[in-house]
């Protein structure tokens, strides 16, 4: 397995691209992730009577337990980006035609597919491992107390944050095995969404209990909004297990058809 790793990360590694895009999505992650408080702060000096009428230290977006659901949920709109790097990788091996030299020099088919699988989830991986890190560090900075092991609760939802944007970089994976072009691959990748909620949206009021079971659906389902609960809304602050395996069915079939195509494509 390191060594499909190895072989994949090779061909990344020397690729600018790879860089320039992996790097804004780490450095966005990281400031983003890291900024929150500070952004209030500057609202409020922005503000005329923000800062009065609110006291900002007393928000609870970086206090434990809050903070896991709260930081996970946000970083998980970034995925798109570093989706947009796996289509462009995958698309490349077709047009330079690498994937054709790594079948002659012995590499399977299958196995191939597993470089790449393996290079999506060490990435999601570094991904959760940042936010990871920038949960704990904030969050013993701005609690204003650390009530062991309350405060960890929400440490689960760093596992399904973690097969979010590995189902979705999956995903990105197998449009791009399929469609083969990058321009096109990101398009419809860009526009996956807005399909699936037009389908949703015609399909809801006859069969809402579906709709839970939409690929996309299912992926943002794994780390629900969890900002409804300062406007005293009710939400999910706990990972559903039906989500967890409706996530990881839609993996699995995602690389499944990935491999059906890679096998019977003349490449």
């Amino acid at each position: 397995m390191l060594h499909l790793l190895k072989i994949d990360l090779k061909k990344l590694l020397d690729y600018r691209t790879f860089w320039i895009i992996c790097g804004l999505y780490f450095f966005t992650l990281i400031v983003g992730a890291a900024s929150g408080m500070e952004f209030l702060k500057w609202l409020s000096n922005l503000i005329e009577g923000f800062g009065e009428s609110i006291n900002i230290n007393r928000i609870p977006l970086y206090h434990f337990p809050d903070i896991w659901q709260n930081l996970l949920w946000s970083s998980g709109l970034l995925k798109l980006g570093i989706g947009i790097m796996v289509v462009i990788s995958i698309s490349n091996e077709f047009t330079y035609r690498t994937i054709r030299q790594n079948i002659i020099d012995g590499l399977s088919r299958k196995e191939f597919l597993y470089s790449k699988m393996l290079t999506n989830f060490v990435l999601s991986f570094s991904s959760m491992l940042i936010v990871f890190l920038i949960a704990s560090i904030t969050g013993l900075i701005y609690s204003p107390s650390l009530d062991f092991p309350y405060g960890f609760t929400g440490m689960d939802f760093c596992i399904a944050y973690f097969l979010e944007v590995f189902a979705f970089l999956s995903f990105s994976l197998m449009l791009g095995i399929m469609i083969q072009r990058s321009g096109l691959t990101i398009i419809l990748l860009l526009f996956a969404f807005l399909i699936e909620f037009i389908i949703k949206a015609n399909l809801d009021d006859y069969i809402p209990d579906f709709i839970q079971f939409f690929p996309l659906e299912s992926i943002s389902n794994l780390v629900p909004f969890p900002f409804k609960r300062y406007w005293f809304s009710e939400i999910r602050d706990h990972v559903s297990l039906i989500s967890l395996a409706v996530a990881s069915f839609w993996t699995f079939l995602f690389n499944y058809f990935s491999y059906l195509k890679l096998k019977n494509s003349d490449i």
